[in-house]
């Protein structure tokens, strides 16, 4: 393989990655709750990970579910700010463990922006969601060293239809 194709088959690859949303909610008691009774309602999404953020005025509420295009129809129905972004969803454990993930990642000098528990694990092994510099080449260095990544479809939850 030449070198100019190799730098393209590099530059070309994208790993399995999943939407996260970040969900700007009122610091008001029962709104976190409602947020959550929202996507238990809907027949076909589910949240897989969830983080949150408190400040003084707001809370911002970190999601990550099987679905996100109907996650998305959902927050902009309850017409909930929200922002979105990719993360890698990676399993963790004995030979794999978050150590040494963290190791590799910073042996690349990427730094981890976030990172929290994935609560529905579709094998049953500590599962992370991560964000970090750089997806590609995190995804890279991760898939390396024989981490698995996970993307939407590898999340546990009823098959969306293709109409939300």
């Amino acid at each position: 393989m030449t070198q100019a194709a190799a730098a393209s088959t590099a530059q070309s690859y994208a790993p399995p990655s999943v939407t996260q949303f970040s969900v700007f909610l009122d610091n008001r008691v029962g709104k976190l709750l409602e947020l959550l009774k929202a996507f238990e309602d809907h027949p076909t999404v589910q949240v897989c990970a969830f983080s949150v953020q408190e400040a003084s005025d707001y809370a911002v509420v970190r999601l990550v579910t099987n679905s996100s295009r109907c996650a998305r129809d959902l927050l902009v129905r309850q017409r909930l700010p929200f922002s979105e972004t990719d993360i890698l969803v990676v399993e963790v454990g004995r030979d794999h463990s978050l150590t040494r993930l963290c190791l590799f990642l910073l042996g690349a000098e990427l730094n981890i922006q976030f990172c929290y528990p994935v609560l529905l694990k579709p094998n049953g092994a500590p599962t992370i969601a991560l964000a970090v510099d750089d997806l590609t080449l995190a995804g890279q260095i991760l898939r390396k060293k024989e981490f698995r990544l996970l993307g939407e479809c590898d999340l546990p939850g009823p098959c969306p239809p293709m109409a939300c």
